[in-house]
């Protein structure tokens, strides 16, 4: 208990003594950071549909076997 109040202190403390940032974003980077953002969301979308089968199977979540072609 002692630990964490400890740490409570510790970073009331950093945060009371922190300092304004002189940081300029301007819209051309905001745009380039919302594309960075949309395009980790579309290439963990990509992933997750290629290896969405074998994600299943390790989750143990296998769907229901399909009968084979009655004609063959």
């Amino acid at each position: 208990m002692i630990k964490i109040i400890g740490q409570l202190l510790i970073w009331a403390a950093l945060l009371l003594s922190s300092e304004p940032v002189l940081a300029y974003l301007d819209p051309g980077t905001g745009s380039m950071m919302l594309q960075v953002i949309l395009g980790g969301i579309a290439a963990v979308g990509v992933a997750l549909k290629l290896y969405w089968h074998k994600l299943r199977v390790a989750l143990g979540f296998r769907g229901k076997d399909k009968p084979e072609n009655e004609f063959n």
